[in-house]
């Protein structure tokens, strides 16, 4: 499958823009799921509300609430663009974002699943031998939750290489700069004799998502390995 100069540009824009968007909201999420576990406070299920809106809402209504408050004449996006010369509408950064928090819910379940299935005796023990907050956090809890936090993270790489309404409603779909391989893809099938395009690049899509569950599946039960000595069927 021989892929022309503007699919390679996609697909290259595609990756960039998925591997930024989950390792930019990793912490955020591995924070959160944290919260949400072992947080009581007022207004917790709220916060976990609006976590998980972006799995409810249609893709278009985030790229039109991000347009709206990152847009250039918007106040947070105006206020990027004078001090620090920061434009995210119309641009592969504000493609990133949209992608990171559309499929930032992922993460969050993922890692909070992980973290929740953790013996609380574990924490306990560690406590009594002295060990403190941070310590536990670091030396116990993130170890734990690693088969978590990496399903989450791949989960949501998938995700953001399938993203398309928010991307296209925020940041348009302008060539080597903000269409990834689903705008690419509809931009083969409005166009005269697309058809073969659009389908190798339908072809590649599904490709990537497959070895992306693959690889996410052999990573955890390498880590499965380690952690408990066994591979679970």
């Amino acid at each position: 499958m021989t892929l022309s100069p503007a699919e390679i540009d996609a697909l290259l824009l595609s990756l960039k823009i998925a591997a930024v968007a989950v390792a930019g909201a990793l912490p955020f999420a591995i924070a959160c799921a944290s919260l949400l576990t072992f947080g009581r406070f007022p207004g917790r299920f709220l916060i976990d509300a609006i976590v998980h809106l972006p799995l409810i809402l249609p893709p278009v209504v985030m790229g039109y609430l991000l347009l709206i408050s990152f847009g250039t004449r918007a106040p947070i996006g105006a206020w990027l663009l004078h001090s620090f010369d920061i434009r995210l509408v119309f641009s592969w950064t504000g493609a990133a974002l949209a992608s990171a928090i559309v499929s930032f819910p992922f993460q969050v379940r993922a890692i909070r699943i992980a973290l929740e299935n953790i013996d609380p005796g574990l924490h306990q023990a560690a406590e009594t031998l002295g060990a403190g907050p941070i310590d536990r956090f670091i030396n116990l809890t993130l170890p734990l939750a690693l088969p978590g936090i990496i399903a989450g993270a791949i989960t949501a790489f998938s995700a953001s290489l399938g993203e398309f309404g928010a991307i296209i409603t925020f940041v348009s779909n302008i060539p080597g700069q903000t269409r990834t391989l689903p705008l690419a893809i509809y931009t083969a099938i409005q166009t005269p004799g697309g058809e073969l395009a659009a389908a190798r690049l339908a072809m590649l899509s599904i490709g990537l998502a497959l070895c992306g569950l693959i690889i996410s599946e052999m990573m955890m039960r390498g880590i499965r390995r380690k952690l408990t000595g066994q591979v679970r069927p």
